[in-house]
């Protein structure tokens, strides 16, 4: 037991000592580390310092840098501003004395103006005193004398006058008749529609002469038919592979040539082959007409027109005016209406359209009521044509006024195609009584002397005694007779009327 108590209390005192040993161990090692740190913590702030002493160094530098930097700056402004006002200095001396030299001229403008005026005064003063001097010499006052001057001169050059106004009218008449003539000769050249037209009979080929009797018919009897049906007489005789067609109305002669065509080619002639043709061929005229029409605004390159428009453009190949062909004269008018407004510098679209237009109205003016200038703007309002094609064809024939150019341009074309030789078909009775009718009209004025009408009744030329009417009276006499023949006459375009006051002036050197 004593042993075991020995043991353990040896064991605690080892335990003790041993306990205190490693405390004393600890310390010494803690105080090593502790002294290894403390060395490295100096190391660091020893570097850190050595740092911080550069970078304040270098930005002590950079600072004094900069602010040489901005002294040299400023020392160069400096040097600008002083140069600047320098300058401004010399200026300003120069500004001085230009202003000082202004004023003294302006002193000697003053004095001159001065000097001038009092020039003038005097100068008006010796004016009127010599004014009134002359006015006591001559007896009259400055207005009568300026009157009585003006009097003279115009009395003295009143003749040359008058012969230079009529020489500048005569110059400005011939220019403009000339550049006239050109543009409408250039325009009729370009285009002209056959002038031969078939006004009452046509005629039709046959293949043969024996198809005749088959024409005829048994005691005539197809013939008879045919009349019946179509309105149109039918003419066989000896004329060779040919029968004729006989009627006023250009339609029913245009629907009967259709069916005897057909029949031809059938061979079928008999009554009621006649009459199903027939009414087969009436049913067809309207698409007939309209593509007639349609090939017509085809033709000279229309090609926005409504059907029923081509439709009434395809009768008018059955209508004819004065002996005319209504279509043939439109596709003419349409033509030579694009091509003046093309040398004039219109809009030649509206031209041509409003001149192949222009007469739509006679397609259908038989069955409505009005003129056929009042009948086709209603039409072409109707299917939607362009206002300024409307107005131009409206005023074709001055029943309305014109509202552009174009209109001008229509009515001229419509005049072209209508007067040039051949196109009418006047009767030579109707032509010699149209010219007998004018001069009768010219020669019924007071101071004429003698009137001839010319070139086929387009130009009238009266002569008129020169002692009776002066220069202002033939002219007023021109228009006057004028005015008579639109009023008492009927004509197809325009007739010029010329008025010749002569006057001769004879003298005898002895």
């Amino acid at each position: 037991m004593s042993d075991y108590l020995i043991f353990i209390g040896g064991g605690a005192l080892a335990l003790a000592i041993g306990a205190i040993l490693g405390y004393f161990a600890r310390q010494n090692i803690a105080r090593r580390q502790l002294g290894s740190v403390e060395e490295i913590i100096r190391k660091k702030q020893d570097r850190a310092n050595k740092e911080a002493q550069k970078i304040i160094l270098e930005a002590r530098n950079k600072a004094n840098q900069i602010l040489e930097d901005i002294r040299r700056e400023k020392e160069l402004q400096e040097s600008e501003i002083r140069n600047l006002e320098h300058q401004l200095d010399i200026k300003r001396k120069k500004i001085n004395q230009n202003f000082e030299m202004l004023q003294q001229k302006e002193k000697e403008l003053q004095v001159k103006t001065n000097r001038l005026r009092q020039f003038k005064e005097e100068l008006e003063t010796s004016r009127k005193s010599i004014q009134e001097s002359l006015e006591k010499i001559a007896t009259m006052t400055k207005e009568e004398a300026k009157e009585k001057i003006f009097s003279d001169i115009e009395k003295e050059y009143e003749q040359e006058i008058k012969e230079r106004i009529a020489k500048l009218e005569r110059d400005k008449e011939e220019r403009f008749e000339t550049k006239a003539r050109e543009i409408l000769a250039t325009a009729i050249q370009k285009y002209g529609v056959p002038t031969i037209q078939d006004f009452t009979v046509i005629e039709v080929p046959i293949p043969n002469d024996e198809i005749k009797g088959r024409i005829i018919g048994k005691e005539g009897r197809n013939i008879k038919a045919f009349e019946r049906m179509t309105g149109v007489e039918l003419i066989v005789d000896d004329t060779p592979q040919v029968v004729f067609l006989s009627s006023f109305d250009p339609e029913k002669r245009e629907i009967a040539r259709i069916v005897l065509e057909r029949l031809i080619k059938d061979s079928r002639i008999q009554p009621a082959r006649i009459e199903e043709i027939a009414k087969k061929v009436k049913e067809e005229m309207p698409i007939i007409m309209e593509k007639i029409g349609q090939e017509a605004a085809f033709k000279i390159k229309i090609f926005d027109l409504d059907p029923k428009i081509h439709q009434l453009l395809g009768r008018l190949q059955f209508r004819a005016s004065f002996g005319q062909n209504v279509l043939l004269h439109s596709i003419e008018v349409a033509i030579l209406a694009e091509s003046i407004a093309r040398e004039i510098g219109a809009d030649k679209k509206v031209a041509k359209k409003a001149g192949l237009l222009h007469d739509i109205g006679k397609a259908v003016d038989y069955e409505i009521e009005g003129s056929h200038t009042e009948i086709g703007a209603r039409i072409l309002e109707k299917y939607g044509v362009e206002k300024e094609v409307i107005d131009a064809v409206k005023s074709h024939h001055e029943e309305y006024p014109y509202t552009s150019v174009e209109g001008i341009i229509v009515q001229t074309a419509d005049a072209i195609s209508s007067a040039r030789p051949g196109a009418r078909n006047d009767a030579s009775e109707d032509y010699l009584n149209r010219i007998e009718d004018l001069e009768k009209i010219a020669l019924s004025f007071e101071g004429v002397q003698d009137a001839y009408a010319i070139e086929a009744g387009r130009e009238l030329r009266v002569f008129v005694r020169s002692d009776e009417i002066d220069d202002l009276g033939a002219k007023r006499l021109a228009r006057e007779i004028a005015d008579a023949i639109e009023e008492e006459l009927k004509y197809p375009g325009e007739i010029k009327v010329l008025v010749i006051r002569e006057k001769r002036l004879i003298e005898y050197a002895r």
